[in-house]
């Protein structure tokens, strides 16, 4: 991974000290099981950042101006079970450092320590997870850490609200919320179901967004892309919706598998990372100071006192 800032932003932008957002790599590629090379997503964002024009027309803004602080990769991948942990580990200590804590990765494995993180720091967590499909498996092949099983623990765990599914087994069908679904053939043609999203999120939310819940004509590069997906605008108008409406305290993106030939998906994942960005900073003046702008948002009633014998 490289050791340059995220996006090529000035070094004044990209110190931990004073960067309001942390960025952590996660290249792992551990139990995908059909196209391989979701590893390699995480440089090939990086690569297709450092090419993007950082003034956001919509938001009218340059929310690198924040402070983005690019971590260093989580590289464990000695086992799922691993690599669970150190992203977990890594996670919860940028939190404890009150950061707005965002990963890219990976497969989607990389969730389950993620979520769990954002979980025992923030009470009463909504998880929105857009997916092409429910990744729902308690195990998978030998494994509770499988990309399969990326939200389970979550469904058990905090209020799961699950967008843009199309592909899923039907043991996933006893674990699954129906009322918190909103299936992709459903999206089509339920013009409410932003607002029906939305209503059932709590205050405190995190997005898990697996590049898959795409369309594949606009994301192909994806290790299992499936189609009747997600469109650009579509997407983030709900997005823009999330982030207005509730606290988002981070988020992750996962599952880019770079083709080399297209660039375009690595392009489209560097954008969609900004605009998410963009949007939960909009409001914010670059020279606001930060406890009382990121805790502001119903940040101090909500975080659960740490213990720091954890570590």
């Amino acid at each position: 991974m490289s050791n340059k800032t995220y996006a090529g932003i000035p070094e004044e932008f990209a110190k931990l000290e004073t960067a309001k957002i942390v960025l952590i790599p996660v290249p792992y590629d551990g139990t995908s099981t059909w196209q391989k090379g979701a590893d390699k997503g995480p440089e090939a964002f990086l690569n297709a950042s450092e090419n993007m024009e950082t003034y956001d027309i919509e938001t009218q803004t340059e929310v690198y101006q924040q402070g983005v602080y690019l971590a260093d990769a989580v590289t464990e991948n000695s086992s799922p079970e691993a690599m669970v942990v150190a992203v977990h580990k890594i996670t919860k200590s940028y939190i404890k450092k009150n950061k707005f804590v965002t990963l890219f990765g990976g497969e989607h494995s990389i969730s389950i320590g993620s979520i769990r993180a954002f979980n025992e720091c923030f009470n009463n967590l909504t998880v929105l997870h857009i997916d092409a499909h429910a990744d729902l498996r308690k195990t998978y092949q030998g494994s509770a850490c499988n990309h399969a099983c990326a939200v389970y623990e979550a469904s058990q765990t905090t209020n799961l609200i699950q967008v843009g599914i199309r592909s899923m087994d039907v043991i996933e069908t006893t674990v699954m919320d129906h009322e918190k679904t909103y299936f992709a053939h459903e999206l089509a043609t339920d013009e409410f179901w932003m607002d029906s999203a939305i209503d059932q999120m709590t205050e405190n939310v995190f997005i898990t967004f697996d590049l898959d819940a795409l369309d594949p004509s606009i994301m192909p590069s994806t290790g299992t892309p499936e189609p009747g997906g997600l469109f650009w605008y579509e997407t983030l108008d709900f997005l823009k919706k999330v982030f207005e409406e509730k606290n988002v305290v981070g988020f992750d993106i996962v599952e880019l598998c770079p083709n080399k030939i297209d660039k375009s998906s690595d392009f489209l994942a560097a954008k969609l990372y900004y605009k998410m960005l963009s949007y939960k900073f909009m409001g914010e003046n670059v020279e606001d100071d930060y406890d009382n702008t990121y805790e502001s948002k119903a940040q101090k009633n909500n975080v659960t006192k740490f213990n720091d014998d954890e570590y």
